[in-house]
């Protein structure tokens, strides 16, 4: 695939992250101030995840759904969650506040994310 093919292949993509990401701190943010902060994360990380799995193949990819492609996708997110739990934990031992902790966790973790769902969806069968 061209490079200028997938510029509208990576604004979708953007698109559905802007909002698997926002449930995802949403679900995070009122969490973490009664639960431990990896097990808020981990409960808004799977809130994200069902929605995003959906969006990415409907939206992003124009692909349906599969169990190959969920077993896939699952499996690059459970690189995606390691990564993601694993930057949580260092920003909140270098003293970023918790609120705050996500958030260069997501720019970090996002771009990764990309790379690692498209294979799965573009990927021949």
């Amino acid at each position: 695939m061209k490079p200028i093919k997938r510029v509208p292949e990576f604004i979708r993509f953007v698109m559905v992250g802007i909002l698997a990401t926002a449930l995802h701190y949403g679900a995070y943010f009122l969490l973490q101030t009664f639960l431990d902060v990896n097990i808020a994360y981990t409960l808004g990380y799977a809130l994200s995840f069902i929605a995003n799995f959906y969006l990415t193949a409907y939206f992003t990819f124009g692909r349906k759904p599969s169990w190959g492609k969920a077993f896939g996708f699952g499996g690059a997110h459970l690189i995606n969650y390691l990564l993601h739990i694993g930057l949580l934990n260092t920003f909140l031992w270098l003293g970023l506040s918790k609120p705050l902790a996500p958030i260069p966790v997501f720019a970090i973790a996002i771009p990764v994310n990309f790379l690692l769902v498209r294979f799965v969806f573009k990927r021949k069968n």
